[in-house]
């Protein structure tokens, strides 16, 4: 029997006059009024499998080609590094695991490169060798492809290989995956491109680029206030928790209750604890957190969620400058004490 995945929704940045909700973090105005600010301007298009804004404070006409510089490098970018397309420079490279060192792109040293830091930050929880364990799962294609995964599709799980064993040159630029290791840097590539879009947009013009909800900020807006961010209650997606109010840096958050689909009674979904293979089974629904870049802010997130509210929070209490707001499976919101330094105001509780 095949079943229709559950879509994803979108935790992204809106306008304040563009309220409706994608996925759990929205841009809304201090005061939840819904009016359109002129100088104001944003683009949205589809890439690296979300949906991609591009908010610029400016009134300036020239902005425009802004937007179009930025779709340019995401399209780009996505060619080059996504697991989805069958000719990506991503795939040639998995294409070739065991057969010793490759030569590869710049664009895609760089993306490996990142990936490879913030599989060290993580201590190989948020690593780039998923993608063969993430392809048994059944997620072998882009997910609006997915219109149904059958027990037959998918296999046993096994562990992630170990990510210290890709092999990279930095003078020759080459890089050596071993037999039977496929790399995806889904989440890690988007989350990058974003924050790289973000400080070139942002020599010119106060930029935020919410990337599928997970965004990243060039610095404050121009009158030096900071944007206000609104991180949803995903049991009730029109309610919010917080109201954020961030002027650089970057917010992400990563959840079990998306990109999922069934198979023997069981919700598989897109994100794979390395230690067993599997998707990851947490007492935790959603993970948000607040760190100095978007990078940062996506591994944390996800490495809450794999290790649950219990470990998680201890782990991020030693991560320096990050804040977290976490909703258990049984509704109870979790924050640590340092996310009130980034609300302009809390409707969040102890319990719902």
């Amino acid at each position: 029997r095949r079943h229709r995945p559950r879509q994803r929704r979108q935790h992204c940045a809106k306008l304040p006059f563009r309220r409706r909700l994608r996925r759990q973090l929205r841009l809304l105005g201090p005061d939840h009024h819904v009016e359109e600010t002129p100088a104001i301007q944003q683009r949205s298009f589809w890439a690296m499998g979300s949906t991609i804004t591009i908010v610029i404070d400016s009134d300036e006409a020239n902005a425009r080609s802004a937007f179009a510089g930025a779709y340019q490098t995401f399209r780009a970018y996505e060619r080059i590094l996504s697991r989805f397309q069958p000719h990506s420079d991503l795939n040639a490279l998995n294409r070739c695991a065991g057969r010793g060192p490759q030569r590869v792109g710049q664009t895609l040293w760089r993306a490996l490169q990142h990936a490879l830091w913030m599989a060290y930050r993580s201590d190989g929880l948020v690593t780039p060798a998923v993608g063969e364990a993430l392809h048994t799962a059944g997620y072998d294609r882009d997910f609006r492809q997915m219109a149904g995964i059958s027990a037959a599709d998918l296999r046993t799980p096994s562990p992630v290989p170990d990510w210290r064993l890709i092999q990279c040159d930095p003078r020759r630029r080459t890089v050596a995956i071993p037999a039977g290791m496929r790399l995806d840097l889904g989440g890690s590539a988007k989350g990058w491109t974003a924050t790289l879009i973000a400080r070139r947009l942002g020599r010119r013009y106060p930029t935020l680029v919410d990337a599928g909800g997970d965004i990243a900020l060039s610095g404050p807006r121009r009158d030096g206030s900071p944007w206000p961010i609104e991180v949803a209650d995903p049991f009730h997606p029109d309610r919010g928790l917080a109201l954020l109010m961030l002027r650089r840096g970057g917010v992400a958050t990563s959840g079990v209750d998306y990109r999922r689909w069934l198979h023997r009674g069981k919700w598989q979904h897109h994100l794979i604890d390395p230690r067993t293979g599997d998707p990851v089974r947490t007492d935790l629904l959603t993970a948000t957190v607040i760190a100095p870049t978007l990078s940062l802010a996506e591994m944390a997130a996800k490495v809450i969620l794999i290790l649950g509210a219990e470990s998680g929070l201890h782990w991020l209490a030693d991560q320096p400058n990050m804040a977290g707001l976490l909703v258990h499976r049984d509704g109870q919101i979790i924050r640590t004490p340092n996310v009130d330094r980034y609300c302009w105001q809390s409707s969040m509780s102890a319990n719902r």
